[in-house]
């Protein structure tokens, strides 16, 4: 099952993320990120979290439209987009776009970030979507491919202490068997050199930003 989740961040492009949304079985919305959803026409599957960022006429318009509240405390352990993150695992989802984690404040932004290389679901494919910036979460044994164009921009952060065994083709600056440590910017905007890249790891948590430029 492919899922999508909304947060309660800005999404730069909403024309951007409208093929990823139609080939998408579930549609969940981490507390405001309902905003989004009403904004869009859409109408989310679960809003998770404790409902402190929408209005009482929102709220109407969901229930009404048929959406499912998860409702939770406002003190909490748990961010709302974490909880539904839980919430679409529990439910079979092993494909997740996430969009709107960027903006506002800056300590959310870095923990919507950050969530993504807990264990928890690291049999789940996550992929985060900001307007035309998408990133894909590489695990231990990965292969991943990027289509785009060429001069689009690809960079490799990695997100565990150490990412081993990095191979790239299809990038303008080769790498074989190569190492990246937690805060290096050693992988930070290389670009695509053919219209298809390959990129595979050994160990490690690794986020590959493809920017695509050339729209």
């Amino acid at each position: 099952m492919r899922a999508i989740i909304f947060a309660n961040g800005t999404i730069p492009d909403d024309q951007a993320m409208h093929a990823t949304i139609a080939s998408s079985n579930l549609l969940i919305a981490a507390n405001g990120g309902a905003r989004h959803c009403l904004a869009m026409g859409l109408t989310p599957a679960f809003v998770v979290g404790d409902f402190d960022s929408l209005s009482l006429d929102q709220k109407d318009l969901l229930q009404a439209g048929g959406t499912h509240f998860v409702v939770h405390p406002r003190l909490k352990d748990q961010t709302d987009l974490e909880l539904a993150l839980d919430h679409a695992i529990s439910l079979g989802a092993k494909e997740i776009y996430l969009v709107g984690l960027m903006g506002g404040r800056l300590d959310q932004t870095i923990a919507n970030l950050l969530l993504i290389t807990r264990s928890n679901w690291d049999s789940t494919q996550l992929t985060i979507i900001n307007g035309f910036d998408v990133g894909y979460l590489m695990r231990s044994g990965d292969d991943l491919e990027i289509i785009g164009q060429v001069g689009d921009v690809v960079s490799l952060i990695p997100l565990s202490t150490v990412v081993d065994g990095i191979i790239t083709n299809g990038l303008r600056w080769s790498l074989e068997k190569a190492s990246l440590e937690l805060g290096t910017t050693l992988g930070i905007s290389n670009e695509l050199s053919n219209k298809t890249a390959n990129i595979r790891i050994d160990q490690g948590k690794l986020l590959v930003v493809h920017n695509k430029q050339n729209v």
